[in-house]
């Protein structure tokens, strides 16, 4: 019988370790931070799911009809440039950036920024107070290379815009949010959200 293990917060590992414990099929979703921090996050509730799945699909379908780049789902762990192993709820990278990597580097962890992210603030976020770190995970996001995401909160209806160069956006109940131009003429209705 398998003992459940218990990661305090903090708890650190080597790239090596992560990428050997990220390929056990049993665990969910890890990360691990510039620091070399394991962060384990919990599966996803059935309403988070439901949500983080509109917006991957709508996302999707932008996609398809433009074929400008790659979509990716949770499950995708990206190795930014300070080293971090991050899994955006939804993400995507142009198709000249992904084309620029190796066949192995498709295939593995991606060594690339994705040029957009969207972060879900789930119902466990709010109650663990995590909300901060997803802040703090957004700013880091800029830092390595993306240029748009949005953070949002989907019980308080509010939506934070983090953009490449610019200070952090706040909206209160948006109908729609604009793609701009890192991704031309995506605009995504957040009824299917809020």
């Amino acid at each position: 019988m398998a003992m459940p293990i218990s990661i305090p917060k903090g708890f650190k590992v080597t790239p090596e370790q992560f990428d050997q414990l990220a390929a056990i099929d049993q665990l969910s979703r890890l990360e691990l931070t510039e620091t070399g921090e394991l962060i384990v996050m919990s599966p996803t509730g059935g309403e988070a799911g439901a949500k983080n799945f509109n917006l991957y699909i709508d996302l999707g379908i932008w996609n398809r009809q433009t074929k400008l780049g790659k979509a990716f789902d949770s499950s995708t762990v990206f190795i930014l440039p300070n080293g971090a192993r991050r899994s955006p709820d939804v993400s995507w990278v142009r198709l000249e950036r992904w084309d620029t990597l190796t066949s192995e580097e498709k295939q593995g962890f991606p060594t690339i920024a994705p040029d957009f992210v969207i972060e879900l603030v789930s119902p466990s976020d709010l109650k663990n107070q995590r909300y901060e770190d997803l802040q703090a995970k957004m700013q880091e996001y800029l830092e390595n290379g993306v240029q748009l995401g949005w953070l949002i909160e989907p019980s308080a209806k509010t939506v934070e815009i983090y953009q490449a160069g610019q200070p952090v956006e706040q909206l209160k109940n948006p109908q729609t949010l604009s793609g701009k131009n890192v991704l031309p003429g995506f605009i995504l209705d957040l009824s299917e959200i809020f």
